[in-house]
């Protein structure tokens, strides 16, 4: 163990750079902040290079921290507050390593993919859901929020770990996943699209969600096989994305 006290130290500026997309893009690593992100990402062998934790969470998590971790830095509170994108940090916050995609992906099971969908709250918990229905993985397409945005990380509670998510052009991973035999369904509210309901399970299949307020793009629709609605019964206009896409993922699965 370690100790740093000052927000000024070398280590804490070169650090927080990691809050700017871009320089996560540089150094391929990102943060993650408290105590079950980090449970989470230790589980899943996740390569932490740095962990910083106060004496709040040396406290609160002695015997696991003890148990899983050899190498750390304890920190003032000011240090954390620096670090951290929430204004009460949870007690620990560490840098991890972005794992590149492996470079020949397995397309069987089920796969949600997101097409321009910027809310990083929505991103997340997409993701989280995903996890929980029993999806294979996750492709984050252009104008997608950033997968390590703190926001996006937070509302995965650790499911980005449990499944492949992957950053690609749907455009090009669409034609992959027909050529493997999955069919492809969009979200769209057309005359061919279908009730979601009257679709049979699956357990080889892609779901498109689209942007939160202009849907899914003209050049994607036009890639899917069919397209689906969910019917709305009362006075709502629409409904949230993430929303839509845990009923449909849930409905379609087998």
């Amino acid at each position: 163990m370690k100790e740093i006290q000052s927000s000024k130290n070398a280590l804490i500026k070169e650090t927080k750079k990691l809050q700017q997309k871009k320089y996560r893009q540089q150094t391929k690593s990102y943060l993650l902040e408290g105590f079950h992100l980090v449970q989470e990402a230790v589980a899943a062998n996740v390569s932490l290079k740095e962990i910083f934790i106060n004496q709040r969470g040396l406290t609160e998590w002695s015997e696991w921290i003890e148990k899983n971790l050899t190498d750390y830095y304890l920190v003032s509170d000011e240090v954390l507050k620096t670090l951290a994108s929430q204004p009460t940090p949870q007690g620990i916050v560490a840098i991890a390593e972005i794992i590149e995609p492996e470079n020949e992906i397995e397309l069987s099971g089920a796969w949600l993919l997101l097409d321009n969908v910027q809310d990083p709250g929505n991103v997340g918990t997409m993701i989280r859901t995903a996890d929980a229905a029993g999806f294979t993985g996750v492709v984050l397409g252009q104008g997608s929020a950033d997968l390590y945005n703190p926001k996006t990380l937070r509302s995965t509670q650790g499911s980005l770990f449990h499944l492949k998510v992957i950053s690609e052009e749907l455009n090009q991973f669409i034609p992959r996943l027909k050529q493997s035999g999955s069919p492809v369904f969009g979200t769209a509210l057309d005359v061919k699209a279908k009730d979601y309901a009257n679709i049979d399970r699956l357990e080889n299949f892609a779901l498109v969600m689209g942007n939160e307020g202009q849907g899914m793009t003209a050049e994607i629709l036009a890639m899917t096989d069919q397209n689906l609605y969910i019917p709305i019964k009362g006075k709502a206009e629409s409904l949230n994305v993430a929303i839509a896409a845990g009923i449909v993922m849930f409905q379609l699965i087998k």
